[in-house]
């Protein structure tokens, strides 16, 4: 007789900062503390709230918020202009903070990040006194609050540090999961959008419980191969692991414009000063790319994007090509007729292994007619 080992349990943590650049300006700001705050563009700039204070919040307001909006919204909003280097450097702080208790640290975005910390340095059984710990450390530290999920898999843990925000702590222990997934409502799953959220709704999917009645097939069938994941998570399972250093998919840059763009000199102006930031931040990476993807906001709101991918990667040193190209995405679009609010370039398809035998990047070759 054999006896099957039954699987390990992992536990994860989800770290994730409350209003984190908004948290930042008030913290370095006495006069903005208590105040609703957002971070972004101001009205008069045509500019879009990139994070807002929970004071703000209370009026409605929230992130891609237009700031015109948000305005009419709190007529005693303020506004911080955005200073992401300060950002990323407390993100590192954070972040030095979590390698206290594991390397396998898993960042999403300068404000969250997964921690595997089932074996961890402290040897500590308790995954929530690991968080605890984490928040207090933020919280003594930096001066600055963050809320933590603790469950199972990541879906879970995603899930329980919304729960109580701000400066919550939400466990979810195995015994548990299947309960709080089945009263949990549709629009609070993490992976679900509210347009999904809203299809969800009129099919009769209102809760976990509802989502669990669905066969997998059919879920395929209603929403394509994200059905796969619904199925899963309807049971709480999850089984992506927390990947350390995860690798970066594109790198981008783009401009909002106070007045829309309207003729062919001003998007030429405006794509080269958006491909020298490009360039600087291809170099600062040490990588190259395949695929430059143009993004175009037109006056109106509506977005679109155009691509072009080539065999080789592209050398943005000499970044004319460049320029040829975004141009030529441009004219496959409406910008025209609608004009430009916004404008963007991103390079994907990412491989720093692709280099020549001396160590240089491939050169793309163009037909420059």
């Amino acid at each position: 007789m054999t006896s099957e080992k039954l699987p390990s349990i992992r536990k994860i943590i989800h770290i994730d900062m409350d209003a984190f650049f908004a948290s930042v300006e008030q913290r370095d700001n006495p006069d903005y503390r208590g105040k609703p705050l957002v971070v972004g563009g101001s009205p008069d700039q045509r500019g879009v709230v990139a994070a807002a204070s929970y004071e703000a919040r209370k009026f409605g307001i929230f992130s891609a918020m237009p700031a015109r909006t948000a305005i009419q919204r709190c007529p005693q909003l303020i506004f911080a202009k955005p200073r992401f280097e300060v950002y990323r450097h407390v993100s590192e702080q954070i972040r030095e903070i979590f390698y206290r208790y594991t390397d396998l640290v898993e960042p999403l975005s300068l404000d969250e990040a997964y921690l595997d910390v089932t074996m961890n340095k402290r040897e500590m059984p308790s995954a929530t006194l690991i968080a605890r710990e984490i928040k207090k450390a933020i919280r003594d530290e930096l001066n600055l609050t963050a809320s933590a999920g603790v469950s199972i898999n990541k879906f879970l843990a995603k899930t329980a540090s919304a729960v109580n925000k701000p400066d919550g702590l939400h466990l979810i222990p195995p015994d548990q999961a299947v309960a709080f997934i089945e009263k949990l409502p549709i629009e609070k799953f993490y992976g679900i959008g509210q347009v999904t959220a809203e299809k969800m709704r009129q099919a009769g999917v209102f809760n976990g419980a509802d989502l669990k009645t669905w066969s997998e097939v059919d879920l395929v069938r209603k929403f394509g191969k994200v059905g796969h994941f619904y199925f899963n998570i309807a049971r709480g399972c999850d089984d992506r692991p927390v990947v350390p250093n995860r690798i970066r998919k594109s790198i981008g840059a783009e401009e909002s414009f106070a007045h829309d763009l309207s003729d062919r000199h001003s998007f030429l102006t405006a794509i080269e000063e958006i491909a020298a930031t490009l360039q600087r931040r291809v170099e600062k990476s040490e990588t190259s790319g395949r695929t430059l993807t143009l993004k175009v906001k037109y006056g109106d709101y509506q977005q679109v994007t155009r691509s072009r991918t080539f065999a080789e990667s592209i050398d943005v040193r000499d970044f004319s090509p460049i320029i040829k190209i975004a141009m030529e995405l441009l004219d496959t679009t409406e910008v025209v007729e609608k004009n430009a609010r916004l404008l963007g370039l991103s390079l994907s398809n990412l491989d720093c292994e692709r280099e020549s035998e001396d160590g240089n990047y491939v050169q793309l070759t163009l037909e420059l007619k």
